[in-house]
């Protein structure tokens, strides 16, 4: 499932390389310097940049440009303060939001190049592979919430078919044409550039779609792990798609022998579906739909993840978030985020119709998450492995200058559909910034008061105290949550027992009774209580407070309430943050998940304290 995007690159990377906006001809020796530029940048970025060195970066098994900013967070690099790190805050979301772009552009692209090799046995299926890629859109997303390892099930074994596939029909054409072998030295490559300049170097744009994958590949790294991705590329990926780019390579060495002949143009058309022919084509066309759903399923496994951390960073609102799996904390499922996929993917195929027209959207989204992961990764290694400056740029200079070769091939296409991913980006950039912006300053304003403090007020004030308890819930620990504040402020009555509560997730499944809670008496009637829960758990602070009962608070449900503070932000210009912005995160905070909901709180005992802040 991780290799889905890279394994189906095979579809259409070598047709877009000598699509006429490039200009190079398919001669021999250009043939040959495709293939080389092709496995090499497979080596490159896949093999030395990420199974390498960036998979060494995970936060607690979890990967992912999110997961690096999450590594330099708690050694000295925070996420405000000086200029530098803010920078890299700002460089790590846009490659986020570049993700986002990505992983709604491969679907699309992807399953409309399967059903469009329909076309190369006969023209009777062209105006049905639109609707057809739309029909196969959605019913992907409608089984998102069987889970990864629920949807790994069906598709592993479907894969194992896909690779199988894609080596033999390679070896075939490889053992009629052992020549196209010598592709695989580095030369041909770079003879390339010697001969072509120019324009050898903007056929990079097409050469990336290669490797197109390598970061949805980092980011589901908490799906799988990293033992089971590396073994699957050198025991099977990898072989098989050199064999496969290989098999293309020597079909076009046979067709295109004699300059200009009609078999050369019908090979170019679609040299992945030429490997066979026939009655042949129509299988293949099945398993490649199957293998491009797989790929498809890469990056919307990677968009749940990049989500998961994206809430836990602070960057996004409370979102419904399901756990999938026992035994591996990253397998989540978010219908927001599924939804809202599936409408876009089948959106782009309406509007583009064609894969070689998304091809062009393709790169920039690609090669901007790539030069960022470069960036960010150089910050680790220095700043939290403690490794030296000039080793670290060493390494990460060699990861720019294939990047940034890249980026700068893609940066041409903005007009052709390049803007597609950009825009995406800058939306969902300026959303997950003011999101963490617009908390940022509520909980500025918000008045700081600490529990001790509280209780100790508590014991030498005339507050009218009456039977019962309170549970207010609050995210910082030995803090008087607002709503508490609000509550005597205006009310001037306090229940006789009151609970400070705050629920937290461990990196475990499930968290053993015994261990489940910790109990804190301050005194004056008022109690401290932090919750741990598995990542695995649907929390239930009801049933967290019954299992208080040995540390001394006895909590009767029927007289319980519970209190949630929910601030209302009235724009005054005072804070900084723009009319439009402050809209934007108020629309944003009230269709964030109810902690009610989320909590298990029981609704007809709970209380919400509504309040007003001031931008």
């Amino acid at each position: 499932m991780v290799y889905g995007d890279i394994g189906t690159s095979p579809l259409y990377a070598i047709r877009e390389c000598f699509v006429a906006e490039h200009g190079i001809a398919p001669t021999p020796a250009n043939i040959l310097g495709i293939l080389s530029l092709l496995v090499w940048s497979l080596v490159l970025v896949v093999v030395f940049k990420y199974l390498t060195f960036i998979m060494r970066a995970d936060n607690a098994g979890e990967g992912g440009i999110l997961a690096l900013l999450a590594l330099l967070a708690p050694r000295g690099m925070p996420l405000s303060g000086k200029f530098g790190a803010r920078m890299l805050v700002v460089l790590g979301i846009i490659g986020a939001a570049l993700l986002y772009g990505d992983g709604i552009i491969t679907p699309s692209i992807s399953v409309l190049s399967a059903i469009e090799g329909l076309e190369v046995a006969t023209d009777f299926f062209t105006p049905y592979v639109v609707p057809i890629t739309v029909a196969i859109l959605f019913v992907l997303f409608w089984f998102q919430d069987r889970g990864t390892a629920g949807v790994g099930k069906v598709f592993g074994p479907a894969t194992a078919v896909w690779f199988a596939t894609l080596a033999t029909t390679g070896a075939v054409w490889i053992a009629a044409h052992p020549s196209v072998l010598s592709a695989l030295s580095p030369v041909h490559a770079a003879m390339m550039f010697v001969t072509h300049g120019k324009t050898a170097f903007f056929v990079l744009s097409a050469v990336v779609l290669v490797v197109t994958g390598t970061e949805a590949l980092y980011a589901d790294m908490g799906h799988f792990g990293k033992r089971p991705i590396r073994l699957a590329w050198y025991a099977i990926v990898f072989p098989a798609l050199t064999t496969n780019y290989l098999g293309q390579g020597a079909l076009l060495l046979s067709a295109c022998s004699v300059s200009g002949s009609t078999g050369c143009a019908h090979a170019l058309k679609n040299p992945f579906y030429g490997l066979v022919d026939g009655w042949m084509i129509y299988p293949l066309v099945v398993i490649a739909t199957v293998a491009t759903v797989v790929a498809s399923q890469a990056l919307i496994s990677g968009a749940f993840s990049l989500t998961q951390q994206a809430i836990q960073l602070g960057f996004l609102p409370r979102l419904t978030i399901v756990h999938t799996s026992e035994r591996e904390r990253g397998q989540v499922f978010i219908p927001e985020v599924n939804w809202a996929l599936m409408v876009s993917c089948i959106a782009l195929v309406l509007g583009f119709r064609r894969s070689g027209a998304l091809a062009s959207a393709y790169g920039i989204a690609v090669t901007g998450t790539m030069v960022i992961t470069s960036v960010l990764f150089y910050s680790v290694a220095v700043h939290r492995w403690k490794w030296s400056r000039l080793t670290s740029a060493s390494l990460v200079v060699a990861f720019l200058i294939v990047d940034l070769s890249f980026f700068s091939a893609n940066i041409v296409k903005v007009n052709e559909g390049g803007w597609l991913p950009l825009v995406v980006a800058a939306g969902l950039f300026v959303v997950m910034m003011t999101w963490k912006r617009g908390t940022a300053i509520l909980r500025k304003l918000e008045p700081h008061l600490t529990a001790r403090f509280f209780a100790d007020d508590l014991a030498g004030s005339s507050l009218v105290r009456v039977p019962g308890t309170a549970v207010f819930l609050t995210s910082s620990v030995g803090e008087v949550p607002h709503a508490l504040l609000h509550h005597v402020r205006h009310n001037r009555v306090l229940h006789e027992r009151v609970v400070l509560l705050t629920v937290r997730t461990s990196n475990v499944p499930r968290v053993p009774d015994n261990e489940r809670a910790q109990v804190q008496d301050l005194g004056s009637g008022l109690w401290q209580v932090v919750v741990q829960y598995g990542f695995m758990e649907q929390p239930s602070v009801p049933s967290a407070l019954q299992q208080c009962r040995s540390y001394g608070l006895h909590v009767a449900p029927e007289t319980t309430s519970y209190y949630l503070g929910r601030g209302t932000l009235v724009r005054t210009g005072k804070a900084g943050l723009s009319k439009w912005r402050s809209w934007l995160y108020l629309f944003m905070a009230r269709n964030a998940q109810s902690p009610a909901h989320f909590f298990d709180l029981p609704v007809n005992r709970v209380v919400e304290l509504g309040y007003r802040v001031s931008f």
